[in-house]
């Protein structure tokens, strides 16, 4: 949580964390502002002080709302700098951030660096400050030690959004399985419109990004929905032309945020139309028990990467092949059991990381169940997910509940 940055800031020995881009679509910043309409800011935070934020003039009444303290851009014209540097933009900006740097007293030190913004405008800058004030040392955070650590844990109020972000998605997802089943069915089992032709992937996808944006939140990230082969490929989006058939598995992964690039939420369930062929019945219901014995397994203070090793044990031990035992598998279960889930789709805890011990399931924790079985070339795949949480008591609840049933009958 964020009351644990000044702890991690000083535990890796880092004495600013330095946030660049908008407060929107850009986790760190919006983790740190809440969101709002700044397109553009650069954020010092330095433990055990206020924030400074510095803004645009335009949009200072944006960045008051943060409550932090304010510092405007206007009084750094760049355009006073490109006179001294010739009309060199890179070197204009380097002085312009060295004086920014130097009036804020962060002249020496480790300098932690994050948010949103091209690299071609960030990696000229940086290198430009690391000459001119050679005591600071600009530095990343590949390992995720802070900023994706604090926000591994969620408050009372996050979890209350990621699962309000549950009920928007879920209720998309009623939706769509019904729009799917009042579809007359035609020539060769396929799903027609009214006028004919055959319901398609990209037909139903674009209702489903309408009902998103009627519920106030946004496909940020591309859902997939995908049918038959393309189900047997975990992370295929679906081919917008591929008709919807019956008897064949439809994966039907959506992940979306709230408005403006806050929490997400992520879900998939697995569909036959009409009917399922046998082996998909049970390779489905292996999936669904691999599901089920891993959630009543869940222990507070474990690592999460133990439940990736268990789904792999479980499942080699139905027959099937598994990541653990090939890393270039592409049947059989290919992917992790699951991940965390925040501002970011995909966060801490992570369940491929057994060697960081910060992946430890801890209450607050926020995090996917997501277990599958895929093959291409037999033309189908299937996953099932949910949201999990940890609670103030340390059990485990799902997030919102969902009918998993493979099968969704065609009404007529």
């Amino acid at each position: 949580m964020k009351k644990d940055i000044d702890q991690l800031m000083q535990k890796h020995n880092v004495d600013v964390i330095w946030v660049r881009g908008a407060a929107t679509n850009n986790p760190t910043m919006y983790y740190l502002t809440g969101g709002g309409h700044i397109t553009n800011a650069d954020l010092f935070y330095r433990a055990g002080k206020t924030p400074i934020l510095m803004h645009g003039t335009m949009e200072r009444d944006e960045a008051a709302k943060t409550g932090y303290e304010l510092l405007s851009y206007a009084n750094y014209p760049i355009m006073d700098l490109l006179k001294q540097c010739d009309g060199d933009l890179t070197q204009a900006t380097v002085l312009q951030f060295k004086q920014i740097l130097s009036d804020l007293g962060i002249t020496q030190g480790r300098v932690m660096l994050y948010g949103k913004q091209e690299i071609s405008k960030v990696l000229p800058l940086i290198q430009g400050l690391s000459k001119a004030l050679p005591e600071i040392e600009f530095i990343g955070d590949m390992d995720d030690t802070i900023l994706l650590e604090a926000r591994a844990t969620k408050s009372p109020d996050e979890i209350e959004r990621i699962r309000q972000m549950g009920v928007r998605t879920t209720t998309v997802v009623g939706k769509t399985a019904r729009f799917l089943q009042s579809h007359p069915v035609g020539k060769n089992e396929t799903l027609i419109k009214a006028d004919g032709s055959p319901l398609t992937i990209g037909d139903v996808k674009s209702q489903i990004k309408l009902w998103l944006a009627e519920a106030g939140a946004e496909d940020t990230e591309g859902m997939i929905f995908a049918i038959g082969r393309d189900a047997g490929v975990p992370h295929s989006s679906g081919n917008p032309d591929d008709p919807i058939t019956l008897g064949r598995t439809i994966v039907f992964d959506i992940f979306p945020a709230e408005a403006g690039g806050g929490y997400f939420y992520d879900f998939t369930r697995t569909w036959c139309l009409g009917y399922a062929p046998a082996e998909v019945e049970k390779v489905y219901n292996d999936v669904v028990k691999v599901y089920d014995t891993v959630v009543g397994e869940l222990k507070l203070g474990v690592n999460a990467a133990e439940y990736q090793a268990r789904t792999c044990e479980l499942y080699e031990a139905m027959g099937y092949e598994t990541i653990r035992q090939n890393p270039r598998l592409e049947q059989g279960y290919i992917h992790s059991l699951g991940h965390g889930l925040g501002l970011n789709v995909h966060e801490k805890p992570w369940f491929a990381r057994k060697e960081d011990p910060s992946n430890v399931l801890q209450v607050g924790s926020v995090f996917t169940i997501e277990p599958g079985l895929y093959y291409p070339e037999k033309g189908f795949g299937i996953r099932v997910e949910d949201t999990w949480y940890v609670k103030e008591d340390g059990s485990f609840e799902k997030l919102v509940d969902f009918p998993r049933d493979l099968v969704l009958p065609m009404k007529g």
